[in-house]
């Protein structure tokens, strides 16, 4: 018996169930499509609307110059190019030996002048003194010589008395002579009479010389009383400048003083420049630029090197000016810093004064009539919150470029 061959029956698809699961997939799709789009924009309309950002912005510090505040000779260079340095350690050190003589000839200079500063002020009280006895003992001798005129005008007198009685006692005696020389001779009176007369009358002119010659000394010494007068109006006169003296030696005590002090503030001085010897680093940072070496000669203010310090960073985004409409000090910004991939914490301190444009070497002059209306640039500082002070190692450097994004909403 022949096998029957098995009959298959192919069943037509329906076209209707074809058309529809193209047209629902590509429904699918477009509403997928739509709600990204949805999503992005409600994206981009809240981020344009509550924040705004920009990629014109660095990270700026402190580049501290150091240079000594005297000359000298390097001896000792303690860091190399890129150290970390803390604040207080010694960079480099100056030849102290000439400041160190300085300082020792400053301590002698005070020690001298505190000894005349001592002397003077000792001197004040003994002048004072002196000038009270000196003003006393004048008055004293004034009153004396003032004593001592009259008693020698009167001794005077008494000797221009005594001169004209022994005139007139030498009168009288040369009269009686004169009568007894022609009785003498007629023998009319004995000679020892006349002798007598003779004798008398010498005596009388003897003691007339010696009267005259009594109230000469007498004058002199009137002559000498007047000058021991006038002497000791002088030295009264003198002895009542006491008070001006005493002023003067006061005057010059507090001289002495001041010349302590200005000692004192030059061994101040000469301790300083010796102190400036050993050159410090102000802050923490990194050494760079560093152009001083061993046995090189400094002068003042000389570049040794730059230390940029890590300690005080901030941002500075230049925003275009229709950015700057709803921003102010005080807002949260989000810092994305480019090299390393981190992202920091930070608010706005202040928005800058001028635009970029208006505080460049050449500011623009648009007095042409040739005028192109350019997005302006205002610089705005950000400073970190969340940067601590015991991230001094940290890796941010000034220069760096970052992404600051702020919330102005």
């Amino acid at each position: 018996m022949a096998e029957s061959t098995p009959t298959v029956t192919r069943q037509e698809p329906d076209e209707s169930t074809e058309i529809a699961q193209p047209r629902s997939s590509r429904k699918g799709i477009v509403v997928v499509i739509v709600a990204v789009l949805v999503v992005v924009a409600a994206g981009l309309w809240w981020r344009s609307t509550f924040f705004e950002d920009t990629d014109d912005a660095q990270i700026n510090g402190h580049l501290i110059q150091i240079s000594p505040r005297i000359a000298g000779q390097v001896i000792k260079v303690e860091v190399e190019e890129n150290q970390f340095v803390k604040a207080g350690q010694e960079i480099a050190e100056l030849d102290p030996r000439d400041l160190q003589v300085a300082v020792e000839n400053a301590e002698a200079a005070l020690a001298s002048a505190e000894a005349n500063a001592a002397a003077a002020q000792v001197s004040v009280p003994i002048t004072t003194v002196n000038a009270g006895t000196t003003l006393s003992a004048a008055n004293a001798d004034v009153t004396a010589a003032e004593a001592a005129i009259s008693q020698a005008r009167q001794q005077l007198e008494a000797a221009r008395a005594r001169v004209a009685q022994a005139e007139a006692n030498n009168t009288k005696a040369q009269s009686d002579l004169a009568r007894y020389k022609p009785l003498v001779a007629k023998d009319v009176i004995s000679k020892q009479m006349f002798d007598a007369a003779v004798a008398a009358a010498e005596a009388a002119q003897a003691s007339l010389a010696d009267a005259r010659a009594s109230q000469q000394a007498a004058a002199d010494a009137v002559r000498v009383a007047l000058e021991r007068e006038k002497q000791a109006q002088a030295q009264y006169k003198f002895a009542q400048t006491g008070p001006q003296q005493v002023a003067a030696q006061s005057a010059r005590a507090k001289q002495a003083l001041a010349q302590v002090k200005q000692a004192q503030a030059q061994l101040d001085q000469a301790k300083l420049n010796l102190s400036y010897t050993r050159i410090i680093a102000p802050v923490d940072g990194i050494v760079t630029r560093k152009s001083v070496e061993m046995n090189q000669n400094v002068s003042v203010g000389q570049n040794l090197m730059t230390l940029v310090s890590l300690q005080d960073l901030w941002v500075t985004a230049n925003f275009k000016e229709t950015q700057l409409r709803h921003m102010k000090a005080g807002q949260h910004v989000r810092i994305h810093v480019d090299a390393t991939g981190r992202d920091y914490d930070g608010r706005i301190t202040q928005i800058g004064g001028a635009t970029g444009s208006m505080l460049s070497l050449f500011p623009p002059e648009n007095a042409t009539g040739n005028y192109v209306k350019v997005v302006q640039r205002v610089p705005v500082r950000i400073d970190f919150t969340d940067l601590k002070d015991e991230d001094a190692t940290h890796l941010l450097r000034p220069g760096l470029s970052v992404e600051p994004r702020v919330r102005v909403k």
